[in-house]
């Protein structure tokens, strides 16, 4: 049997990066969680009702869920944006 290799991950300069923090509390720690949305029959690819988990990240301290780390086709416009 042949092992698996774990792919080697890009090298970034982490000085060239951005830290991101909460929304809401300013924290930059989260941890990973998943949004779960039902799945109609009538749009399933098998025809029968389920559940998509969408991974996600939210704050550890007051657990929210910033709208960046939303996917594009969830993410909620502000009425107020021109």
């Amino acid at each position: 049997m042949q092992k698996t290799r774990p792919q080697p991950q890009p090298q970034v300069d982490l000085t060239k990066t951005t830290a991101i923090q909460c929304d809401s509390c300013g924290h930059n720690v989260f941890s990973p969680g998943l949004l779960l949305r039902k799945v109609s029959k009538f749009v399933s690819q098998d025809g029968r009702d389920g559940v998509l988990p969408v991974q996600t990240f939210h704050c550890v301290k007051c657990g929210h869920v910033n709208q960046d780390f939303y996917p594009p086709e969830l993410v909620i416009k502000d009425t107020n944006e021109k």
